[in-house]
């Protein structure tokens, strides 16, 4: 229930932040920010919780069954991201009316996968996702908790429009791409909340709430909020969006998914597994800062 709550409530901070770079037409940024938060939360903020709580405790231990389960949804949802990417490159004579139809249609079926999802590991095989320990600290009543997070997302909502405006100033200042600013900075900065919960629970041993956030927020942005804002461009963007990412964070997003897979396949892990899993993360900050997608430099 903890990650149920947490990872959509705190991914609203990326939604929002989206939806007003959607407004502004700036889909190079939304996209970045999409791919970024997933590469981010998969990588970054997985390996960092290994490496926190492994500086710590000797071993640690989480339930690999649901961790392999939502590396499996990201892995449904790199699928669906690649496609586009793959049909845009081939159809040479009019790629972005086929790319934003097959988008459109991808994008109800990533829906109906997310939805599935959490039938399936909320209600018909709930049992499989029991945490392999349980540490119970005095909670916050359930209102207070959720009134809380609402005037978060509130305060959220009213700064997301002054940062969008002011990220591009930021990116020419420092001499940095559309591109990295949404899948580096963006991504940290819209996942600083979940990452805090995260980190804290891997340094009090509750590797499995770490795990399901870090995992399950990179799934959810995969498979909930990329379509939805696919499904608002038609809405409220100048221009129809569609799922066609630049190859590089296409790749990023599959080699991710791979190293998640890897590392969360024995349900143990030490700290030098957080070092390698960050490192990966590093290498394609330094790829993508040196080396901007064509066009966005």
């Amino acid at each position: 229930m903890g990650d149920l709550l947490n990872a959509p409530l705190a991914n609203l901070t990326e939604l929002v932040i989206a939806i007003a770079a959607l407004q502004a037409g700036q889909y190079t940024l939304v996209k970045a920010s999409v791919a970024g938060a997933i590469v981010t939360n998969s990588l970054f903020m997985l390996g960092a919780s290994f490496l926190l709580g492994g500086v710590r405790y000797h071993l640690q231990e989480f339930n690999r069954i649901a961790a392999r389960f939502q590396a499996g949804l990201l892995f449904l949802a790199t699928i669906g991201l690649l496609i586009p990417s793959a049909v845009a490159a081939r159809d040479s004579l009019g790629p972005s009316g086929s790319t934003k139809t097959l988008s459109v249609a991808l994008s109800f079926l990533l829906l109906l996968a997310y939805g599935l999802g959490l039938w399936f590991s909320l209600n018909t095989h709930r049992e499989l996702f029991a945490g392999t320990a349980e540490e119970h600290e005095a909670a916050w009543p359930i209102g207070l908790a959720l009134v809380t997070l609402a005037a978060v997302t509130i305060l959220v909502a009213l700064v997301s429009e002054v940062f969008v405006g002011s990220v591009q100033y930021a990116a020419t200042a420092f001499g940095m791409s559309p591109a990295f600013v949404g899948f580096i900075i963006v991504a940290l900065v819209g996942g600083a909340a979940e990452m805090a919960a995260a980190f804290s629970a891997a340094r009090k041993n509750r590797l499995d709430l770490s795990v399901s956030i870090a995992l399950g927020s990179a799934a959810q942005i995969a498979l909930f909020v990329a379509p939805v804002l696919v499904l608002l461009s038609y809405l409220i963007g100048p221009t129809p969006m569609d799922l066609n990412f630049w190859p590089g964070a296409v790749a990023m997003i599959l080699f991710a998914t791979l190293t998640a897979s890897l590392v969360t396949t024995s349900g143990r892990s030490a700290w030098f597994v957080g070092v390698l899993v960050v490192l990966v993360y590093l290498m394609f900050a330094t790829a993508l800062y040196l080396l901007p997608p064509a066009g966005n430099k």
